[in-house]
């Protein structure tokens, strides 16, 4: 590649939410507010799995790693949001955009595959749990954690450095809020064809796989709840599986119908970017909601830790 056909742009131009100026503090506050429930609400969740030693199970293990990325994945968006809404600056340097780039996309691929995990234990649990112990212990739980880490991390390592190795010499505005790989890579006046292959393969591979995986399991799971003779047996089955079963409809719906919503208006394009914050804000505040209304041992162990104590003796409903 000779030196003419090297990247141009150093920095991006972030469209944002919205481009009329009267709208921008509503959406800070509003969007204030929603991160910092996020945050304490996943924190609170991190607090009373960590404190209350009968929930350090592998089921209560996971949900913890669920609520750190919950924390984390809006942690990479939302605060240069709420900067550009307060400002109205929406640049952001080219290594600041791999940056963010790199963190958004692994800790999305580490959630994909860690309710895959989830969904895997849940299987266990209802469709072989005599032999529960045995397949989920302690080691086995931290490789399958440790693994979907690294798998997410890893899978966007690959990405991040296929995309920013495009050549940027034309347009810098970047349809987002924030970088992601396809408006990244649309602004690219290279080939753009390996970038594109590695997500479609890649990234197609890696979560179809977990998608199925969550699939089979709650398959089997709800094949085997059917089968329980009593309506009483029903709703203990599948009371252990219903919160996790609603984040995953939940983080798979918003996420679905985010990428498969694309249309080229400039209205539309205005609502694709909120629709957007569906799967990457507005799920992480309502995780710890769903697993504290529909959980009663995480309920009763919020209460205790938001009590401090005082109302643990109180029942629990």
């Amino acid at each position: 590649m000779d030196v003419g056909n090297l990247s141009t742009v150093t920095q991006f131009v972030l469209m944002g939410l919205s481009h009329l100026p009267w709208v921008r503090l509503p959406l800070f506050v509003a969007f204030a507010v929603i991160y910092q429930i996020t945050l304490v609400g996943n924190g609170a969740i991190l607090v009373a799995l960590g404190t209350e030693r009968k929930l350090h199970t592998p089921m209560y293990y996971l949900l913890a790693n669920l609520s750190l990325l919950d924390i984390f994945c809006p942690s990479a968006t939302v605060p240069k949001m709420l900067h550009d809404l307060l400002t109205g600056e929406h640049s952001i340097s080219f290594l600041g955009c791999a940056v963010q780039l790199y963190f958004l996309v692994a800790l999305a691929g580490c959630e994909v595959f860690l309710l895959a995990v989830m969904a895997y234990d849940r299987y266990v649990a209802i469709c072989l749990p005599l032999r529960y112990t045995l397949i989920m212990t302690r080691v086995r739980c931290v490789q399958l954690v440790f693994g979907t880490w690294a798998a997410g991390f890893l899978n966007s390592l690959l990405h991040t450095v296929s995309t920013f190795r495009l050549s940027f010499c034309r347009s810098n505005l970047v349809n987002q809020y924030y970088c992601d790989i396809p408006q990244i890579v649309a602004l690219s006046c290279s080939s753009t064809y390996v970038a594109e292959m590695l997500v479609l393969v890649v990234g197609g591979m890696l979560g179809i796989s977990a998608f199925l995986t969550t699939l089979a399991s709650y398959v089997s799971i709800i094949s085997t709840i059917l089968r329980i003779p009593s309506a009483a047996g029903k709703r203990k089955a599948f009371s252990t599986c219903a919160s996790h079963l609603l984040v995953v409809f939940l983080f798979y719906g918003t996420t679905i119908f985010t990428y498969m919503r694309r249309s080229s208006s400039q209205d539309s394009l205005s609502r694709d970017r909120l629709v957007s914050m569906l799967y990457g804000v507005i799920t992480p505040m309502l995780n710890p909601l769903i697993y504290s209304l529909r959980n009663t041992e995480v309920k009763g162990a919020l209460r205790r830790v938001l009590c401090g104590g005082v109302c643990g003796s109180l029942p629990v409903y």
